[in-house]
């Protein structure tokens, strides 16, 4: 009973001690209940142990904690590290061209090359209506088509571009808008590549507006994009940019419990025909520089079926295709383009193949799909894309371009077969 009193005693001590002058009192009160026999030498060794032991997690734990003002002075510093979403993706590919009848030389449109594309981007939201998105990419050259890098050069530095560099205003008291201005993705919906490299990031403003209605969405987009700053001699006004005017609308609904539809139409028009055979607008098989491109889309979802199915196309024409040799309006053979195709999931492999035909005035040769055909218009023939998720966020990948084309021959062949062949490694983040 005497240890039990002295202890509780001690006890009571030390905790008013410790309010008093914590750390050393509780020390030579401990020291005192040793002397007067309250405590024992073993008694004094495993609370001494103890007291230290409680000192050291006090002062560890005054370390872990933040005081409120220094946490607001780092949310403010830091807030934007907090909003901000990093994305990137690093892709290494085995590229073989061969273009029939292409003569082997420096600067043959034959390839067999090794080619890296890297990208890193940075999305913020600044405050509830105002987004920011920033992407570097690699690139050989400036070419709005491609951010591939060939391995070449003995092991010098790639170069990095300007991928992306936009402001987006999302109003919140209008659902569904959204709005942007600068470098940004395609606003626009695209089921082929028949007339936008999905590599092409436009320039200008736009805006993008989706409503839901039961099981119906409706979508739609427009903009204003810049291509080129005054083009001619009047003077540096807005008028005399060449410019592209992008209009699309379209509707999403179940037809069945099974089937989902899509269809849509748009319109690209480009508003001055001042060029000559120098533009892009008189490229890459094209004999016009004059380019108003109507097209109407579709795509067809099924589930239920043994494998996942989507059905999908397109189809262009250039409403204001002029021959360059007559200068007449030429609507029989030349001024459209169109895709149709399949995607569908077998044991984990994506498939997806597309069919099209491109007249050599149906789209702008600049911008088509810079792989099919070598990115020549006035040819037509097979996609086919497989590809495998073996980890996450990380895949192989094969794609097979067949295609033949009265364009794509530098000695100006007719019907030469243009085969294209990647194989990608592909890791994203």
């Amino acid at each position: 009973m005497r240890l039990s009193k002295a202890v509780v005693c001690g006890g009571l001590i030390l905790a008013g001690a410790a309010q008093a002058n914590a750390g050393s009192v509780d020390a030579k009160l401990l020291d005192m209940l040793k002397a007067n026999g309250s405590i024992t030498a073993a008694q004094h060794a495993e609370l001494s142990a103890d007291l230290v032991r409680e000192a050291r997690e006090e002062k560890r734990a005054a370390k872990d904690v933040v005081k409120e003002k220094d946490f607001v002075a780092f949310r403010q510093a830091a807030g934007w590290a907090e909003s901000t979403k990093l994305t990137g993706d690093m892709r290494v590919r085995q590229e073989t061209i061969d273009v029939d009848g292409e003569p082997d030389f420096t600067g043959s449109r034959n390839k067999d090359r090794q080619r890296i594309r890297a990208r890193l981007g940075a999305f913020t939201k600044i405050n509830p209506e105002v987004e920011t998105g920033i992407q570097v990419a690699s690139g050989n050259g400036a070419d709005r088509r491609s951010t591939n890098e060939n391995m070449d050069n003995y092991f010098d530095k790639k170069a990095v571009w300007l991928d992306l560099a936009y402001i987006s205003y999302v109003p919140v008291a209008v659902p569904g808008l959204k709005t942007f201005a600068g470098k940004m993705k395609q606003p626009w919906m695209s089921m082929g590549d028949v007339i936008w490299d999905g590599d092409i990031n436009p320039e200008g403003v736009a805006a993008g507006y989706t409503k839901k209605s039961g099981t119906t969405t409706f979508f739609g987009s427009g903009g204003y994009y810049v291509l080129k700053d005054a083009v001619d001699s009047e003077g540096f006004e807005i008028e005399n940019d060449l410019a592209l005017y992008q209009l699309q609308g379209g509707v999403a609904f179940d037809v069945s419990d099974s089937a989902r539809w899509t269809l849509g139409a748009s319109v690209y028009d480009f508003n001055n025909d001042k060029y000559g055979s120098t533009s892009s607008f008189r490229a890459n098989g094209n004999t016009t520089d004059k380019f108003g491109l109507g097209e109407i889309f579709t795509q067809l979802d099924v589930i239920g079926l043994p494998l996942p199915l989507s059905l999908y196309g397109q189809y262009v024409q250039n409403y204001e295709a002029r021959d360059m040799a007559a200068t007449t309006i030429d609507d029989s053979d030349e001024d459209t383009a169109y895709l149709f195709g399949l995607r569908t999931n077998i044991a984990g492999v994506a498939f997806d193949y597309n069919y099209r035909d491109v007249d050599a005035n149906g789209v702008v040769g600049g911008f088509t799909d810079s792989d099919f055909a070598v990115g020549y218009t006035n040819s037509s023939g097979h996609k086919l894309k497989l590809k495998y998720d073996f980890m996450k966020n990380f895949s192989i990948g094969a794609t097979y371009f067949m295609a033949e084309s009265d364009a794509v021959s530098s000695r100006k062949l007719k019907g030469v077969d243009a085969d294209t062949l990647h194989v990608d490694l592909e890791a994203k983040f």
